[in-house]
């Protein structure tokens, strides 16, 4: 495809495998642009970057242009749609706050709000430490000393931490929710609470927002 480099906003997603860290990128750059404004986006040669990038565009409405082969992977360019599509809300209850079990609720929460779908989180039992500014996720039982190495790992591979990635989620207009029964048997504050606007509550609040939610999802 022959576009002007002064008509591209460039993200260089090289470097990072998870789809969620560049296509957050990705939707801030868009937003700052007009309807019918390219992005171009980088990425290294990787089969799951290669099927993610194209379905978030079918998702959101964004118009994929152009998908070419380069000397150091791929480049996808996006045109900015006038509107993006509706999507369904997402619900989702968090309960284990380790390291590995921290990824999958926080990415598919992710992956819902960069689609565009209202998402709203309820952190119970020990998850509410994960709203803490103290908080460091770990590895469960033996590996727990080698959470160090784990979380290096993540950061190389591009996989941000929880924190980052809540306050990610808070910018696209997620709302997170605190077990107040759980903050008191685990001795958490909201005074020690990372981010501001976080609600509190117990199942009967989170029951309301599950009820007109099209997506639920609980991981314990």
């Amino acid at each position: 495809m022959n576009v002007s480099a002064q008509q591209l906003h460039v993200v260089d997603g090289r470097g990072r495998s998870i789809s969620t860290a560049i296509l957050f990128d990705v939707a801030q750059a868009l937003r700052a642009l007009p309807a019918g404004a390219l992005v171009t986006v980088r990425t290294d040669p990787l089969p799951a970057l290669h099927s993610d990038i194209p379905a978030w565009c079918r998702t959101t409405g964004h118009e994929l242009v152009a998908v070419d082969d380069i000397e150091s992977g791929r480049e996808f360019t996006i045109r900015r749609a006038d509107e993006t599509r509706e999507q369904p809300p997402w619900a989702f209850v968090i309960s284990d706050p380790g390291l590995e079990e921290l990824l999958s609720p926080l990415g598919f929460a992710l992956g819902a709000a960069l689609a565009g779908s209202p998402v709203a989180l309820y952190f119970q039992g020990p998850a509410v430490r994960v709203l803490t500014r103290s908080f460091h996720e770990r590895l469960g039982g033996w590996q727990r000393p080698f959470s160090r190495f784990a979380r290096r790992g993540l950061e190389r591979a591009g996989h941000p931490p929880p924190h980052t990635k809540l306050r990610q989620l808070q910018s696209l207009g997620a709302q997170i929710y605190a077990c107040g029964g759980s903050m008191q048997h685990f001795n958490v504050s909201a005074d020690e609470f990372l981010l501001p606007d976080i609600r509190i509550g117990t199942y009967p609040t989170f029951v309301e927002l599950m009820n007109s939610s099209g997506v639920q999802v609980f991981l314990q």
